[in-house]
């Protein structure tokens, strides 16, 4: 039977890969380039294949070295998050919870999932990861982040829904309190797209969803359109600009209630979504990452957040 893989070898060998140079790498360790050297070559012994093509330039992984790569990083993670959740039980660290989240998700029930969380479990730290969908996933596949919020789409090989904790969210078409439209009746979408508009960026979920209801009624995107990935910006602009703006109702609660931001009362002004959380198919979720998955469930089911 083979030797079992050293953890010591398969963090060098993964550092070597994402720094690309036995020098950069050795740096990164704090060891020196020849017993870095001697390190990878043990491995390569182990495995009967060279793990990286040298070049002038760097080293990079060969095929087996890439397939090797996956592995390692799974079996690295799962070894510090089980090192965490251990030193943590016997009161020697604060274990930490890495959550992703879509930007229009970062509100209210992210938000108070985390002050109770923490109400809960003050020994606890969080550390939270904003992006699109396809930079979740990948912070997920990287291992991080442990779970991420997001808008339900199909599970992946890598990735899988948690079936029960989901919730419905809608999206509406909003301007500032005070803009003309929301003194005008029978409105419809069509007579919205000669107003400047700002939107998330092409290929985020907003941007499609709001896409798609306009394909619905054969309508082209408004010309005047600012986009940005800011949700700061896009609300700036609707309330002190006068923009018109197509956000999940979790993007604009707070400036809704404060009374700077209101639903313009126009036909198909609005759509439902699913949201739910997301792991890694592979693995172990870590004790903190379970422990925010209870509270956000708890929060679903009582509020329907």
């Amino acid at each position: 039977m083979s030797a079992p893989f050293d953890l010591i070898h398969l963090r060098a060998f993964k550092t070597v890969s994402e720094q690309g140079s036995l020098g950069r790498a050795a740096d990164v360790l704090g060891m020196t380039q020849p017993a870095l050297s001697r390190t990878i070559r043990k491995l390569e012994d182990q495995v009967g294949a060279p793990l990286f093509e040298r070049h002038t330039k760097g080293m990079h992984p060969t095929d087996l070295g890439h397939a090797l790569l996956a592995h390692a990083t799974l079996l690295l993670h799962q070894s510090d998050a089980a090192l965490e959740d251990l030193q943590a039980l016997r009161g020697l660290a604060r274990g930490t919870v890495r959550v992703g989240t879509l930007a229009s998700l970062a509100g209210r029930l992210l938000s108070q999932s985390i002050a109770e969380l923490l109400a809960q479990h003050p020994q606890l730290q969080v550390q939270v990861v904003e992006g699109t969908w396809d930079q979740l996933h990948t912070a997920l596949c990287r291992y991080e982040v442990d779970l991420a919020l997001g808008v339900a789409v199909d599970d992946t090989e890598e990735v899988m829904a948690i079936p029960d904790c989901r919730w419905a969210d809608s999206a509406h078409v909003i301007s500032a309190a005070g803009h003309t439209l929301q003194h005008q009746a029978n409105l419809r979408l069509h007579d919205l797209m000669a107003h400047p508009w700002a939107l998330t960026p092409q290929g985020t979920p907003p941007y499609n969803d709001f896409k798609a209801v306009l394909a619905e009624r054969q309508l082209p995107m408004p010309r005047q359109l600012v986009q940005t990935r800011s949700v700061t910006l896009i609300k700036s602009l609707v309330v002190h600009a006068g923009f018109l703006g197509w956000c999940p109702r979790s993007m604009f609660e707070t400036e809704q209630k404060a009374g700077l931001v209101a639903e313009v009362p126009v036909a198909g002004g609005a759509s439902q979504r699913v949201l739910t959380v997301f792991r890694r198919r592979q693995g172990v979720l870590p004790r903190p990452a379970v422990k925010l998955l209870e509270v956000l469930r708890g929060r679903v089911l009582t509020d329907g957040s």
